[in-house]
């Protein structure tokens, strides 16, 4: 026989021997593109990048759109208003927790994003549908966005933009931590979420992104000591506080520095005195992603505007 056939033949039969033994009963060759456990601490798998994705909240779909994902996102919830062409993508509902699973189906999509405003049941009941879910759970800092943005690139197949955007907004927080590193006080902060009865507003307490953004900015969060995450505190309680800055995270819905210094009881705050009373885009604060460094920055020039002239 020919000494290059011979050698063809040994070495195709080693090949066929080879594969056999990867491929024995009971075990199994993983052609998974990505696993990763999600916030319900479930192990998620996708054979490829996610190419049509329904988002089932508004951090969410800011961050697909954030990565390079945007094109991919086929359906969104009612909320996700931003940036401005998701109002063209497919409206799946939302509103009180009500989703139009009908809808969703009818998109066929291989990746729903849930959030942390979605129930667990509300995740079970998609899967049954026989839908590939990933739930994400809100962060409480900015370490936490990061990994969110990581996570959500990795599923879309974006995972080297998301790295850089991570990396870029990095820099610029480092920027703002730089500029206040020599700041001789901290103003202490009262945020408002909702004064509908202006004698027992809501603010933010410890372990949320609003505590954590207001320390980075320079400030204090008078409410940061507060257990509960959605506090609702007295009047008497805010006037003992006598709070340095007060942020209107409800200016969008009406409420102004004039409304403010109006109400009873709330003119002798120092705040109100000193002309300190500033609207403030709550977007900026709650909802995940990007823009919340596009809020620390404007945090830092409210609180420390001698530091950022």
């Amino acid at each position: 026989m020919n000494k290059h056939i011979h050698k063809f033949i040994v070495i195709s039969l080693l090949i066929l021997l080879i594969s056999a033994a990867c491929n024995q009963p009971g075990e199994t060759s993983s052609t998974h593109y990505i696993t990763l456990r999600d916030g319900l601490g479930r192990e998620v798998s996708l054979d490829s990048a996610a190419k049509r994705i329904v988002s089932l909240a508004p951090p969410n779909t800011e961050m697909l759109f954030a990565v390079g994902a945007g094109s991919q996102v086929i359906g969104r919830d009612t909320f996700s208003d931003y940036p401005s062409e998701v109002t063209e993508i497919t409206d799946i509902g939302g509103s009180f927790g009500e989703y139009n699973q009908e809808i969703i189906l009818s998109l066929q999509p291989d990746l729903i994003l849930a959030g942390g405003i979605n129930t667990p049941e509300l995740v079970q009941s998609l899967e049954d549908l026989g839908l590939k879910v990933f739930y994400l759970s809100n962060p409480t800092d900015l370490e936490g966005m990061y990994a969110m943005l990581q996570t959500i690139g990795m599923l879309s197949g974006h995972e080297e933009r998301a790295n850089q955007l991570i990396d870029a907004l990095k820099e610029r927080v480092n920027q703002v931590t730089t500029q206040l590193a020599n700041i001789s006080s901290r103003p202490t902060v009262f945020y408002e979420l909702d004064a509908t009865d202006p004698a027992k507003p809501f603010t933010p307490g410890a372990k949320t992104f609003y505590t954590s953004l207001i320390q980075l900015a320079g400030g204090e969060n008078i409410a940061g000591k507060l257990e509960a995450e959605w506090a609702q505190i007295s009047l008497e309680q805010l006037l003992t506080w006598d709070p340095d800055i007060i942020l209107l995270g409800d200016a969008m819905w009406g409420e102004t520095p004039e409304k403010v210094a109006g109400r009873e009881g709330w003119g002798t705050l120092s705040a109100v005195k000193n002309g300190r009373v500033y609207a403030f885009d709550d977007n900026l604060m709650v909802r995940f992603g990007p823009r919340q460094v596009d809020g620390l920055e404007a945090l830092a020039k409210l609180l420390h505007p001698e530091v950022f002239q």
